[in-house]
Formats: structure tokens, sequence, C-alpha cells
């Protein structure tokens, strides 16, 4: 009887054990079921999707930048917008003193050896004649873009609708995923042509009161204040409460619940004025802060710079105590895997727009843009009420009969690819992906199937 009851009992624990395992497996393979994070919602509108339809820009906005560019009568408008654009996109990051003084120091020694093989005798000005000359050749010559009225028209003509894209795009993403979020104040460095007020406003329209746009160019101040009041001086601005500045605002009590940098940080003469212009933003930051950069390597680079800035700097003096988190698009707060492959790619995403109506311009065009969000909330209560972190699309999503391959940036910090079926992940996991683009989010997916990827993928 006894020994009976003792293999009833290990038969029922092993029993439990393997209830345990099943269920541990299922939740691996099905990371979420559809009550838990579909919330009634239809696969194709999951709480992951943060991408949008075509953009247009705003009819006032689209309306007064038509007026202005016909109105300024500049000649061969298409070809300088064009060249412009490709300038901005090929634009890299000012050379630092240190690295340039090491460099010149390797051409020298490079110069010495040399002619020391050669056997020749040369003087110090010839030395420095050729370092300045290879210097000069070899190094990109950064200059600061200098605004004036007819530039900021071609730049509007280039890059309004673009840079409206980028932005706005960047602002769903809290938009969706925090829609108890609603900002008083927004601060936007380097607003340009004011893309920035527009896009807010888009999102959140009158809940916001105030709005401060800081800008070192006078002329496109002038613009974007145009632009608001539909090309007319006498006419009220469409948006209320935007105040034009050129300079930041010097209280360090001063706060905003958005702050947002686009394409700005790329525009500072070196790395350590675009961190102490950012640590300036962060101290100004009661909420989120949103840059935004081209998405080539170099504004990749950039915006990963100031993300892991933000993420090891803690502020003893600071008025607000909270730090950093990484809001999106990374599901995880360690290196960028796409920084460490070899070679670098930028992490960047795609987003369609109609482009400002004037002849010889495309009916749609694609901005390409990488971007960073960062939250002043408590990482644990963020995890805590919104649970696991999804992993992030970097790449087209690839849709086969019967399954669908995923490129994804997972939350343990690596590049992962994962052929998602019905069978091995569920129903609702399949048909999210199925439903699901470059730059959306999605559900957890088992991490044993999901091996990272190689530098050849």
């Amino acid at each position: 009887m006894a020994s009976t009851t003792h293999v009833a009992i290990v038969i029922c624990q092993k029993t439990s054990a393997l209830r345990i395992i099943c269920r541990r497996m299922s939740s691996a393979v099905h990371p979420q079921s559809q009550v838990d994070f579909l919330n009634g919602a239809p696969h194709r509108k999951h709480p992951g999707v943060t991408n949008l339809k075509t953009l247009r820009l705003p009819e006032q906005l689209q309306r007064a930048a038509q007026s202005i560019v016909l109105g300024a009568q500049i000649k061969g408008l298409s070809d300088r917008a064009q060249s412009l654009t490709q300038y901005l996109w090929s634009r890299k990051r000012p050379v630092e003193d240190l690295n340039l003084r090491k460099r010149a120091k390797s051409l020298e020694k490079l110069v010495l050896e040399n002619a020391k093989e050669r056997r020749e005798a040369i003087d110090g000005d010839y030395v420095k004649m050729k370092v300045l000359s290879e210097l000069k050749r070899t190094t990109y010559n950064w200059t600061p873009v200098r605004f004036d009225e007819e530039l900021g028209v071609v730049y509007m003509a280039a890059r309004l609708a673009g840079g409206y894209t980028a932005v706005r795009r960047a602002l769903n993403e809290i938009l969706v995923r925090d829609p108890s979020f609603a900002p008083q104040s927004l601060l936007d460095f380097g607003s340009g042509l004011g893309t920035a007020v527009w896009a807010s406003h888009s999102c959140w329209g009158d809940t916001l009161k105030e709005m401060v746009c800081v800008d070192s160019s006078g002329p496109m101040n002038v613009l974007a204040e145009r632009l608001l009041k539909d090309d007319d001086e006498k006419a009220a601005p469409h948006i209320k409460q935007v105040y034009f500045r050129q300079f930041l605002p010097v209280s360090p009590k001063v706060q905003f619940d958005l702050v947002v940098g686009a394409f700005s940080l790329s525009e500072l003469a070196s790395q350590k004025e675009r961190v102490e212009t950012l640590l300036t933003l962060w101290r100004k930051t009661s909420s989120y802060l949103v840059l935004v950069e081209n998405g080539t390597k170099e504004g990749h680079q950039i915006l990963m710079e100031a993300r892991d800035t933000l993420l090891k700097t803690q502020e003893q003096t600071s008025l607000d105590s909270r730090t950093a988190s990484v809001f999106a698009p990374c599901p995880h707060e360690m290196t960028c895997p796409k920084l460490a492959r070899l070679p670098a790619v930028p992490c960047n995403f795609h987003q369609h727009f109609h482009p400002l109506p004037l002849p010889g311009s495309p009916v749609r065009q694609t901005e390409t843009f990488s971007y960073v969000v960062l939250s002043r909330s408590d990482p644990k209560e963020e995890e805590a009420a919104a649970g696991p972190r999804w992993a992030r699309l970097v790449a087209p999503v690839l849709r086969r009969p019967r399954h669908v391959h995923c490129h994804t940036c997972n939350a343990d910090g690596q590049l992962h690819h994962t052929v998602v079926t019905r069978k091995k992940h569920g129903r609702d996991v399949y048909r999210c992906a199925r439903s699901s683009d470059w730059g959306d989010q999605l559900p957890i997916i088992q991490q044993e199937e999901a091996g990272p990827l190689s530098d050849s993928e």
C-alpha cells in the first residue's frame, strides 16, 4: 500500500512538472495571448503598429509653403533643391581637433620615413606643406550652413515635407504607445521651418498651450512665422502660442513636456558642443525627448552617441532626478547591434509621403530617417506597466506562403532573423507578423528559434 502511494505521488509530481514545462514552452512559443496584447483590436491594428499611411502636409502648411516658394521666383529652384538635399544627406560630422592632430602626426612621420628611404634632405617647411596638403585632400571640410531668405526658400522646397514626415512618424510612436500623454508645452531646438510644431499639433492639437522654437537663423524664424500665418503678415497664426527664439531658455527650472531636436545635432561644430547641448535639452525635458536625424551612418551614429551619453550620465545637480530610459525604437539599452557589426550599418526607417506640390515634383517620395525617443519615467515602473519589451522590425517583412521572415532587434540586444509560422508561434503572432512592416513592433518571439544574425545576413 505504501509503495503504491509512493508511486502515485511520484507520478503526480512528474505530471505536475510536465505541465509546468509545457506551460513555459507554450509561453515561449506564444509569448502573449490575444487577450493580453490585442485588446479586441484586429491584427492589422495591433498595438505594435506605429507606421503611418502615406503622409501629406497639413492643408494650411502646404498652401502657405506653395505661396512662399512660388512667390519667391527663384531661378533653377528644382535643381537647387535637389542639390541641397544631396548635400545635406551626404553631410558628415566635423573632424575633432584631437583626431586631426593625431592624423597630422601620423602623416608627418610618414613623410619623414619616405624621405629617409630616398635619402632626401628636407626641411620643416616642406614637411609642413606636405602634411597640410594631405590633410586638406583627405579630411572632410565641414562648414556650417548659413541660411538667408533665399536659401531658406530653397530648403523649404527641398525638405519641408520630408522633415515634417520624419518628425510626425517619430511622434506617432508616443501617440500610439502612450495614449494618456497630453503635452502642454513643446521646445523645438533647431526648429528651422517649424515642422515639429506642425507635427505636434497634428498629434495633440489644442492640448499644447506653449511652443517655443529655437533657431539661430533669423531668416528661418521669419519663414516659419510666415508659414503659421498662411503667408499673410496681418493674419492670425493658424497655431497659436508659438514663440520664436534664437537661443535656448536660460533658466534651469524651465521644463517642457515634449522636447524635439530634428536634424539639429548634426549641425553643431564639435562633439563637446553636441554633448553640452544634449544635456541642456535633457534638463529641459519633463517627459519625452525626441531626436531625429538623416537615416545615414553619420545620422545614426550621432543619435547613438546622444542615447549613450544620456543613459550613462547621472547628473547630481539636476532639478529632476529621474534618469533617462529608451522609449523607442530600441527594445533595450545596450550597445546598438548594428554598430557592432562589420561593416557598421545604420538603423533607419522609411515613411512614404507626398512632397510639396511644385512643378516637376514627384507624386510620392520616401523619407529615410533615424530617431530615438528617451523618456523620464522610472524604467522599473515602465516595465511593470508595459510588460516585456517587444521586438522591433529593422528590415522589410518578407511574406511567403504560410510563413513570414522577420528581421528584428530584440530585448536581448541582438539582431534576429525569425521565420514566423502559425504552427510554431500561434495564430495571433503569425497574423500580426503578416500585418506588420519595417519599424513596427512584434510580440516577443522565442529566442531559441530566433538565432542572432551573422554579419553576412
